[in-house]
């Protein structure tokens, strides 16, 4: 005989497992833009100039200020969004408290929407209030698990961590090998680094891979094209 709880248990570890993939595709997007933004300003930079003290002081100036840019947005983002979910929760609790029957009945009308007959949804509602009010009107109406909030200080270090190590990758590839070297080996290095993430994130976000990868290479490249030739530019100017 099934146990009653296995579908909710069920339903709880795809919705972990649907909370990690979106970290990691944040995660994979955060070093996507690390890697897109910083070898840009290196491209740049070395189209300016052969001297590697500029092109590493330019790499981490863009590491440290495009890591802080995306942990700040990531913290204020999430912060806010937190605020929103705790100010429902408080206005969930208080029409728990004041309006149990209008509560109760709200919850069946919801389970009838998703095609429960009458009797069922009521004694659906009934039980799951029975056993956590708050969880399940948060749940089924606000979309909420009022003990799963997201930290914002994960999320900005969580950002910050990703963009780091996305950046890495260009500013590694254009320090090491030689002047001559410098630019094809970071646009080796770079087009593959895309080629990894643009699949990545679209085998999480179960798409086909090929365009993702199309895109991201190609926008990089353009990118890193662009900043090298105005950087050349300026370089011939001063």
């Amino acid at each position: 005989m099934t146990s009653s709880i296995e579908p909710h248990e069920g339903e709880q570890q795809d919705e972990a497992l649907s909370g990690r993939l979106n970290w990691l595709r944040a995660g994979v997007l955060g070093a996507n833009d690390g890697i897109v933004s910083v070898a840009g300003i290196v491209a740049g930079v070395a189209g300016a100039t052969t001297d590697r003290k500029e092109i590493l002081i330019a790499g981490i100036a863009g590491l440290v200020a495009g890591a802080l840019s995306m942990a700040a947005g990531e913290y204020v983002s999430v912060s806010t969004q937190r605020d929103s979910e705790r100010a429902m929760i408080r206005k969930e609790k208080h029409e728990l408290r004041e309006l149990p029957e209008e509560e109760l009945e709200e919850l069946t009308q919801i389970y009838q929407s998703k095609g429960l007959r009458r009797e069922l949804a009521a004694q659906v509602a009934e039980e799951l209030t029975a056993h956590d009010a708050l969880a399940a009107h948060a749940e089924v109406e606000l979309g909420i698990d009022p003990d799963e909030l997201t930290n914002p200080w994960e999320a900005a270090g969580a950002s910050f961590l990703s963009f780091t190590v996305g950046a890495l990758i260009p500013l590694i590839a254009i320090l090491l090998p030689t002047p001559d070297l410098r630019v094809p080996i970071c646009f080796v290095a770079v087009a593959l680094a895309l080629v990894i993430t643009g699949a990545v994130s679209a085998r999480l976000g179960e798409a086909p891979a090929r365009p993702a990868v199309i895109r991201n290479v190609l926008g990089g490249m353009l990118a890193m094209a662009i900043t090298y030739g105005v950087g050349t530019l300026v370089g011939t100017a001063v």
